[in-house]
């Protein structure tokens, strides 16, 4: 299962402190749980054929080995301090659930 998540920064959020924040604690915090088989984050740099702007500064794949254990990861208190850290950075993420066809 994969799951994308589209975001903005909050208004007022720093670019350079969300992304140094995501290279140094969120991208090694979420691949080092047992859950998960792989987690990128993306920066949007444009729409593909078009002069405007993407509908989404960043993007993020979590690829995840099951939802039940997924969750269990994700409320444990110690990675509660991961996602309250993000949500000081993001504008209401947008979580897709996926599967493959």
């Amino acid at each position: 299962m994969r799951i994308i998540c589209l975001f903005n920064l909050k208004p007022g959020a720093s670019a350079q402190a969300y992304e140094a924040w995501a290279r140094g604690t969120d991208i090694p915090g979420v691949n080092a749980l047992g859950s998960v088989n792989s987690f990128t984050v993306h920066r949007a740099t444009g729409l593909f054929g078009s002069e405007a702007a993407p509908p989404y500064d960043y993007i993020e794949v979590i690829d995840i080995k099951g939802m039940d254990a997924f969750v269990a990861d994700v409320s444990n208190p110690e990675f509660q301090k991961v996602a309250a850290a993000f949500g000081q950075f993001t504008d209401n993420p947008c979580f897709i659930l996926t599967e493959d066809l």
